[in-house]
């Protein structure tokens, strides 16, 4: 019996929410990205201080662009990228 995988087409495709620059303000990046992810504090300042980064990923539409502004609020520089399909 072989196994199909199908990709479904529908409206809501997953978003990635990527910090490109976090700016002067290291610690209030992190701070969020904490707030973001349950990530440690330390954890969350390395992957600030290792931008462009994936901060969340595979997240609807509405949620990355409320996590994009909660990091450009905090002085990062920030952007949602939909993902693509599997295997292009």
């Amino acid at each position: 019996m072989s196994v199909e995988y199908f990709w479904l087409v529908c409206d809501d495709v997953p978003h990635d929410v990527v910090l490109t620059d976090p700016g002067a303000r290291v610690i209030d990046v992190a701070q969020v990205i904490r707030r973001l992810t349950g990530l440690s504090l330390w954890r969350s300042k390395v992957l600030a201080t290792q931008a462009p980064a994936v901060v969340v990923d595979g997240v609807p539409e509405e949620h990355a662009m409320a996590a994009v502004s909660a990091l450009r609020d905090a002085g990062a520089q920030a952007e949602t990228r939909a993902q693509s399909e599997p295997g292009s």
